[in-house]
């Protein structure tokens, strides 16, 4: 197909002439599209400050999860952890079995899946904000088991509960932050989110590092109850935030999103705003869907053009773990079985966690400098599968210099981490919030993460076997394994992965409509109003006037 002609909708998404108050909506949906394409990123700060507030503080729901998790992997190599939950091992040193470390780790990610589905009909039915309000309230009870836990069976009921609303959380802040900012932020506002796993992490492995001299029960409790310290100011921040306009034109209630527009965005730095004009696209798009996309349930993802989305959504979200995410995951209990000792494997365990959270602003700045997401999510793929073989064959260096080895090994997780974190880690967030329909949103973003958490959790089972001294015992070979996996992600990225950067849902929508391969969706053009506009003439005519007359209008 052509690149140079425009690509368009068929006659069956035409808009009747004779439909005046259609005809209308259209025009200001056009106009408002034009400006978004045409705004610029200072301009999407200055005319949007409240709405990147807003995505801002129900992202930061995020480092909960990051936090827990965090805490999780890293007390495997926490002395006092592992006599309290552990087992003697023959030399005297105390380890959790590697089937309570894979149980463990399972527990939050089989709760998440749980609460993954939940979601999906919950926050569409009851609105983002009450959703995400209810599971803080949930935090504040099951934190509670984590703190008295006994024995390893409590702490698995505590990650079972509590992935639940964690699970909420890994896609309701995605998807609000794409729904409440223009596509000049969108990018920037969906990223922000690994920024959050990440802040997450380092204060764990703070929290964690600062224990490191105490030998009593508090050395582990403490961290378990500094959890309480998140769930009221995000409840009080989220009840006071603006429920997501897209979700407000779904339902049919269009005075509140105009509300919730207004209160997401500053009238008085911009004049060239109009929120009718922005509501009439939000319902053009909604609208548009509801033609493409019969249904709004968990089956209606793999049907049709749909199912090609939730393909690509679920993989980009699943190579995640298999380009080695979760290998690093357990970078001290790997570090400390490369021969690196505690002290100093948390050491460069906090600064791979400071590098998840610089990476994003890496992300950021290459996003800024018109680096699409599929160049980000591709190249990132191949640096990643580079440095895991690296580590494998690290693994080949004789005895006598094992502690130079291991020091090598740690800075090249340092390197993992860095790439990892300004692409693939990074973009992964922007691409499952723009490459799914907003009318199955949630849902897409739904499977996808829980594709996710199914690899995290056969991940979760093979890496403990992997390091564990008492079992396979592979250290740094591990790193051939996961770096065959990683090769097979750049396979999938090169031929499946689109580009979405600079599209609007609308024209997303056309692009998959039509069948267009992921290797021409930067290059394509798209009109999608042209089919719908050919059936009246005036309708084209009075856009640019349209366009002109609501330029003076706030």
């Amino acid at each position: 197909m052509p690149t140079d002609a425009p690509l368009h909708f068929d006659d069956t998404y035409k808009i009747s002439k004779d439909d005046a108050a259609a005809r209308e909506m259209l025009r200001n949906a056009k106009v408002a599209t034009d400006k978004e394409h045409q705004m610029s990123l200072m301009q999407g700060l200055r005319l949007y400050p409240k709405a990147i507030a807003w995505s801002v503080l129900i992202s930061t729901c995020i480092c909960m999860e990051g936090y827990d998790v965090c805490l999780l992997s890293n007390f495997y190599a926490f002395p006092q952890f592992n006599r309290k939950y552990g087992e003697q091992l023959a030399d005297g040193t105390f380890q959790v079995s590697a089937p309570w470390q894979g149980g463990l780790s399972n527990g939050a990610n089989v709760g998440e899946i749980l609460g993954l589905f939940l979601n999906g009909w919950v926050s569409e039915r009851y609105g983002y904000r009450r959703t995400v309000m209810a599971c803080l309230v949930c935090l504040v009870g099951f934190t509670a088991i984590f703190f008295t836990a006994q024995n390893v069976v409590a702490l698995q009921v505590a990650e079972i509960l509590c992935g639940i609303p964690w699970g909420v959380f890994q896609t309701l802040t995605i998807t609000y932050a794409s729904e409440v900012c223009p596509v000049a932020l969108r990018g920037y506002l969906t990223t922000y989110v690994n920024f959050c796993w990440g802040l997450g992490q380092v204060i764990g492995i703070g929290v964690i590092k600062s224990m490191l001299p105490r030998a009593d029960q508090w050395a582990y409790r403490i961290p378990y109850a500094l959890q309480w310290m998140w769930p009221v100011p995000l409840f009080i921040g989220v009840w006071l935030a603006p429920e997501s306009p897209w979700w407000l034109v779904r339902r049919g209630r269009m005075e509140d999103a105009r509300r919730s527009l207004l209160r997401l965005t500053s009238l008085e730095r911009e004049t060239d705003f109009d929120a009718d004009e922005t509501l009439a696209m939000m319902k053009h798009t909604t609208q548009l869907e509801e033609k493409l996309t019969r249904g709004a349930t968990y089956w209606d993802c793999f049907k049709g053009k749909d199912l090609r989305r939730t393909e690509i959504v679920c993989m980009v979200w699943a190579m995640q773990n298999l380009a080695g995410n979760s290998f690093t995951g357990y970078s001290t209990y790997f570090l400390e079985q490369a021969g690196l000792n505690p002290a100093k494997s948390y050491d460069f365990a906090l600064g791979q966690y400071g590098i998840n959270m610089a990476g994003v602003f890496g992300a950021w700045f290459l996003m800024s400098r018109g680096v699409g997401r599929r160049a980000l999510y591709l190249y990132g793929l191949i640096g990643l599968c580079t440095i895991l073989l690296c580590l494998g064959f690290l693994g080949l260096a004789p005895e006598r210099h094992r502690d130079s080895a291991a020091l090598a090994t740690g800075s090249l997780m340092l390197v993992w981490a860095l790439i990892y974190q300004c692409t693939v880690g990074t973009v992964c967030y922007s691409l499952v919030a723009e490459l799914s329909t907003r009318r199955l949103s949630i849902k897409t973003v739904v499977l996808g993460r829980n594709l996710y958490n199914v690899v995290g959790i056969i991940c979760s089972v093979l890496t403990p076997y992997m390091l564990n001294p008492g079992f396979w015992n592979w250290k740094n070979f591990a790193g051939f394994f996961w770096g065959g996996i990683a090769f097979g992600c750049v396979v999938y990225t090169y031929y499946r992965v689109p580009e979405p950067q600079g599209r609007s849902f609308a024209e997303l929508d056309l692009l998959f409509e039509k069948g267009i391969s992921a290797r021409k969706f930067a290059t394509t053009q798209v009109d999608v109003f042209d089919d719908m506009r050919s059936e009246n003439t005036a309708v084209d005519g009075d856009a640019g006037s349209t366009a002109e007359e609501k330029g003076e209008k706030v």
